[in-house]
């Protein structure tokens, strides 16, 4: 399914990991988000900040998520970079959203990217 339908599609593989039926290398987990490394890194630390609630993408996750679902996500994220070692050095959070943008999985997540630096975006 790509990742600009409207609806939620529960095979995909983020859902599938929340399921437990396809492992992760889990890096923190709470009521509302799962962190976990990413299996294909494209910087040495990469880490994926996925909500609990099937969201596609962060539209999708302003409007319809509780108040404190996206606190506990941004606090998650700020958490897992700290916790990896990123806070001093810096790190660049990218969710891509939709097909134009690159968007591989319909479930809204946040990638954490550090380790080195990475360059201008441009």
């Amino acid at each position: 399914m790509p990742a600009t339908c409207s609806k939620y599609d529960p095979t995909n593989i983020f859902a599938k990991i929340l399921k437990k039926e396809v492992p992760c290398k889990a890096i923190y987990e709470d009521e509302f988000v799962l962190v976990f490394h990413d299996i294909a890194p494209q910087a040495p630390v990469h880490a994926l900040v996925i909500p609990k609630n099937p969201y596609i993408s962060f539209a999708d996750f302003a409007e319809r998520a509780a108040p404190e679902e996206m606190v506990a996500f941004t606090r998650a994220v700020a958490k897992v970079a700290k916790q990896l070692g990123l806070g001093d050095n810096g790190y660049r959070i990218i969710s891509n959203i939709g097909r134009d943008s690159g968007q591989e999985v319909p479930h809204f997540h946040f990638h954490i990217m550090g380790g080195r630096p990475l360059g201008f975006m441009g």
